[in-house]
Order: structure tokens, then C-alpha cells, then sequence
């Protein structure tokens, strides 16, 4: 992991699960990063702790169902440590679990405006400015639900296969110019997340045993190694760690 030391990342929805593990993982491999999320105050805590371990970080509300957010974030990497190499497309939203019928309209298109037009306003912030340099890397945390139907999920499921096709046309647009773009399919994840899918008793992934979903820190430990050399195949793809092929390829197993 040491071709990462020296490089700048900018992580959306970086106030807790996936987005906090993965800051902090960047941090532990000498990357500067800039933490963005709607909850100001958790994201200050969070880079005054890589800070006094030693690391680069940085914090920004951003609202990324807004581009001028997303734009200024990307600002901020550049007025803070010069550059921009990668960005994680993280902040997503599970809620409002609801069958179509029963579901607001309004909550259901503010859903798909954090988790396909946030990853849209990511790309469209950082590719010119990775372009420039001639090299980046855009993760974009995906979902088994882009590639499947699950009751009361249609925000979440036509959300993250939207944002799945971002995947493959960033890549299809700017592999040329030394932009590699890679989807994350982590599986189920100990989060906040799964409390509101639990609870809502809705689809088969409600029903699971909290004992299945794995910790924050494995999707972090392999957001980070596709940043690397090593995960280049990967480009244009949405790599996932629900299987044991892919979390032996990051070194979570034996």
C-alpha cells in the first residue's frame, strides 16, 4: 500500500460506517483526506482524530445531492493539499423502505438524488480536475441491489443500478486519460444502515442475523486496495466482497 503515501482522497458520507473506516484506512496508509457528510460535527471529530495520529485531514458539509457542494469539496482538496487522486463516492440512503404504492414521492426522488445524482455530481467534480493531472481513481460504493428487484427497496435498487451505469460510462469515457472508476459491491455491512432495514421487516435482507453482515473495515480495507496497481483489472466493474474470491484478492481471509 505504499504507492498510495502522498496521495489525497475525498470520502462522501464520511461521518460513520464505510465512510469513517475508510478515511481512517486511508489515513494508516500516509493518505491526506478530505472527509465530507451532512453531519458537521462528526466529520470535525473524526479529522482531529487522524490528525493527532499523525495524518492529513480536513472536514466540509457537503450535501451531495447538491453539485455546488460536491464542487466546493473537491476545491477544498485542491486549496488544502493541492491535488485531488481519488474520490469515494460513499454517502447513499436506505430510507423510505416502502412498497411503490406506498411510498412519498418526494422522499423517494430525494433517495435517488443522494445515490445516483451524488455520484454523478462526484464524477463530474473530479474527473476535470484528475484529467488535468492525468490520473485518479473514483470508487463508487455499489450494492448487490443494483442487480436486483427487493420489495419496498425501488428507490434503493434502480438508485444503485443508475449508478452502476455512471460506473461503466466514466470508465467507457476516461480509462484513456488515466482515470480508472470501480464499483464496490461490499454485500451486507454492519451499519446504521442495517438497523433501518431490520426494522422496517420488509425483504429477506431484513430477516438476516446480525452475525452475517460484515464490519465497516473490510469495505474500507478493500476501497482502499482498489486504489492500487494491484486491483486495475477491476476498472469499469463493480468488485464485490459478498464472496471468499474477493476477500482473499483484498487479504481479509487466508
Amino acid at each position: 500500500m505504499n504507492e498510495l503515501e502522498g496521495k489525497v482522497a475525498l470520502v462522501t458520507g464520511a461521518s460513520r460506517g464505510i465512510g469513517a473506516a475508510t478515511a481512517r484506512e486511508f489515513a494508516k496508509h500516509g493518505v491526506a483526506v478530505v472527509l465530507a457528510a451532512r453531519t458537521v460535527g462528526e466529520i470535525e471529530k473524526l479529522a482531529a482524530e487522524i490528525r493527532e495520529a499523525g495524518g492529513k485531514a480536513e472536514a466540509i458539509a457537503c450535501d451531495v445531492s447538491r453539485y455546488a457542494d460536491v464542487a466546493a469539496a473537491v476545491a477544498r482538496c485542491q486549496d488544502a493539499f493541492g491535488r485531488l487522486d481519488i474520490l469515494v463516492n460513499n454517502a447513499g440512503v436506505i430510507d423510505p423502505i416502502a412498497r411503490l404504492a406506498d411510498s412519498d414521492p418526494e422522499a423517494w426522488g430525494h433517495a435517488a438524488d443522494i445515490n445516483y445524482k451524488g455520484v454523478y455530481h462526484g464524477l463530474r467534480a473530479a474527473i476535470p480536475v484528475m484529467e488535468a493531472q492525468g490520473s485518479g481513481v473514483i470508487v463508487n460504493v455499489s450494492s448487490g441491489a443494483a442487480t436486483s428487484a427487493l420489495e419496498g427497496w425501488s428507490h434503493y435498487c434502480s438508485s444503485k443500478a443508475a449508478a452502476l451505469s455512471l460506473t461503466r460510462c466514466a470508465d467507457r469515457e476516461y480509462a484513456d486519460k488515466g482515470i480508472r472508476v470501480v464499483g464496490m459491491s461490499p454485500g451486507t455491512v454492519a451499519t446504521e444502515m442495517q438497523d433501518a432495514i431490520r426494522a422496517s421487516g420488509v425483504n429477506p435482507v431484513s430477516q438476516l442475523d446480525p452475525s452475517v453482515h460484515i464490519p465497516a473495515d473490510w469495505p474500507a480495507r478493500a476501497i482502499v486496495w482498489l486504489c492500487t496497481e494491484d486491483a486495475a483489472e477491476f476498472a469499469g466493474t463493480d468488485f464485490s466482497l459478498k464472496d471468499d474470491a474477493g476477500r482473499r484478492r483484498v487479504g481479509l481471509i487466508a
